[in-house]
């Protein structure tokens, strides 16, 4: 059966494509992330997908960058950015899934302790049944740990923030607030 993995970073995509391919799944990534900042973390990331790609012998396609445009949709609504972002890029891999022919598509969010999994859950049955295709939900969440191990033992790129300029800076002033605690 096919499936569209919508894949935010390479790390995240080690445990969940392991997992689908376990259920019988052959995955096609998707790398659709117009949150990340700066282009350099953008080109980052999207090499590290590449090699484990590669690695795995997974196809991928690549979204356009679209930073604008995220930004566009997130001024004066900051709190509600992540709500924006998983439906900017979940909108994005259904509506690909569904011209494409795949019969389900899920996202690597699903992996991380750190994204809102109830948010995306809904979100992405909401646009499941907008484009007629379903979405996948599994918490992937209990293999984090392993995500990481991979990860290391496949040499990818870990970023240190979710990928927008926000959380950016959140992980930054967290960082500064730990070394000033030491």
């Amino acid at each position: 059966m096919k499936i569209l993995l919508h894949t935010c970073c390479a790390p995240c995509a080690t445990f969940v494509v392991k997992s689908l391919r376990e259920e019988g799944l052959e995955p096609t990534l998707f790398f659709y992330n117009p949150n990340i900042h700066p282009l350099a973390e953008y080109l980052l990331r999207e090499e590290a997908v590449r090699a484990f790609a590669q690695k795995e012998n997974l196809e991928v396609i690549y979204g356009e960058y679209g930073l604008r445009q995220f930004l566009r949709e997130v001024v004066f609504r900051e709190d509600n950015r992540c709500s924006i972002c998983y439906y900017m890029r979940l909108s994005k891999t259904a509506q690909y899934a569904r011209e494409q022919g795949f019969q389900l598509f899920t996202t690597t969010l699903l992996l991380s302790p750190y994204q809102k999994l109830e948010t995306i859950r809904q979100i992405g049955e909401q646009l499941g049944k907008e484009f007629g295709i379903s979405f996948l939900y599994r918490d992937f969440r209990f293999g984090y740990r392993e995500s990481i191990r991979l990860s290391r033992e496949l040499g990818l790129y870990r970023q240190k923030y979710c990928g927008c300029i926000y959380s950016e800076e959140e992980a930054l002033r967290q960082r500064e607030e730990k070394e000033k605690s030491r």
